[in-house]
């Protein structure tokens, strides 16, 4: 592998979600909409995997893999689960988790927003409201307070263009659309307000303006995270697939990257990274998306490495700035595709750091297999399984192929120093 192409100063983690790991979220619009009918969710999130409880012993797996960072969420609507109400209590867990990062040697990668906020604010216009930039800030500006001097990173908004992405794709069936817009005008009547949004079900007459309003947001998180420490590097994670055109196809593929991508690749040029969540390669051909011949993720597409190296490629080329692969990983129930996976995957994202393109990190998505959303615990991405019962976690051996990934290149370091 072409280990001596990273520097030492490069970031290995992990990727969590609070609402997906937690468990008992109860405060926030998911799990409102987990329980309404109908309901676009597969299952509720429940416990989840009681992360929640089990932070700190989730900390030694990943200090246990030889990894130096470990990317969180601070979970909005356990912070303030009433509006103006804020719970010390919350505040306190994730300043100890931030403490228990660093003491396992860990960088506090946060996320000051992964998709879910609390119920109030989405039954009271959610992100397009006026003074939703205001209310996020304010947010921003308590989690700062009380432990911004000892994170390492910070991501204001997790795929805020998610929706744009599988909606340019596809990815969901027609029924789906029209279940969403039964459910959000039931959660609407349920909370007894005109109508109810949250960041990853928006209806796709909306993709506009939320788009704008998630940008409002955006820069108001940026403005408050800066105002209380103006070195800690600032950016926004999105949801990028590898897309690649084959000769007369590159009008279909740029029109993608136009309408997904490009807006917020933009706007980073006034942050301090980009962050980079990758998944999957999609082939254009003149006639549309191409179907390829190969061994297929869980999503259905092709499984191919070198998908992350093209995404960082095009996400640095657009946005001027230094990447930050906040999440990658590979949808399936067969681990030895994972661990087959992984490694080749950061043997080409080497190869592309080696030809120049900044990157700063990587995280892989995820620490153990949780909620995956709509699609409830159907979902395997995780480095461990969690029993539903138990919660024991057990490591899978593609826990142990991303170990050895990091150790391998921590020794090609050492062994060459200045390269």
């Amino acid at each position: 592998m072409t280990h001596i192409s990273l520097p030492d100063t490069f970031l290995w983690g992990v990727a969590t979600a609070g609402h997906q790991n937690e468990g008992d979220n109860s405060a926030s619009d998911t799990w409102f909409l987990e329980h309404t009918t109908p309901s676009l969710f597969r299952e509720p999130s429940g416990p989840a995997c009681r992360g929640y409880e089990h932070w700190a012993a989730d900390l030694d797996l990943a200090a246990g893999l030889g990894l130096n960072a470990f990317r969180f969420s601070v979970e909005w609507a356990r912070v303030e689960p009433e509006r103006g109400v804020v719970d010390p209590d919350a505040l306190d867990h994730y300043e100890r988790r931030v403490d228990g990062c660093l003491e396992r040697g860990l960088a506090p990668l946060v996320t000051f927003n992964h998709f879910t906020a609390p119920h109030w604010f989405a039954a009271d216009g959610s992100w397009t409201s006026a003074d939703a930039p205001a209310r996020f800030a304010e947010q921003c500006d308590r989690v700062m307070a009380r432990f911004g001097d000892r994170i390492a990173y910070a991501v204001t908004l997790n795929e805020p263009n998610l929706e744009q992405l599988l909606q340019a794709g596809a990815k969901l069936p027609p029924e789906a659309e029209a279940v969403k817009l039964q459910m959000l005008a039931a959660a609407a009547r349920a909370a007894g307000s005109d109508a109810y949004a949250s960041a990853n079900v928006i209806p796709a007459d909306r993709q506009d303006e939320f788009q704008a309003a998630f940008t409002r947001a955006h820069r108001a998180a940026r403005e408050a995270i800066k105002a209380r420490r103006g070195d800690l590097p600032v950016g926004v994670s999105i949801a990028i697939a590898d897309e690649v055109a084959l000769p007369g196809g590159e009008e279909r593929r740029d029109a993608k990257r136009a309408a997904v991508y490009d807006h917020w690749l933009r706007e980073a040029r006034d942050d301090d990274f980009i962050g980079v969540q990758n998944y999957e390669r999609i082939v254009h051909g003149p006639d549309g998306e191409v179907t390829v011949e190969g061994e297929l993720n869980g999503m259905g597409t092709v499984i191919a490495p070198g998908s992350l190296a093209g995404a960082v490629r095009y996400a640095h080329e657009v946005s001027r700035v230094p990447v930050l692969v906040t999440e990658h990983g590979i949808q399936t129930p067969d681990d030895a595709q994972r661990s087959a996976f992984v490694p080749a995957a950061v043997e080409e994202l080497a190869a592309e750091v080696g030809a120049g393109t900044p990157v700063l990190g990587y995280c892989h998505w995820t620490l153990l297999d949780n909620f995956e959303w709509i699609f409830g615990y159907g979902a395997q991405l995780g480095l461990h399984t969690v029993d539903r019962d138990t919660f024991e976690r057990h490591p899978k051996p593609s826990a142990q192929a991303y170990a050895n990934v990091v150790r391998s290149h921590r020794q090609a370091v050492a062994a060459h120093p200045g390269n």
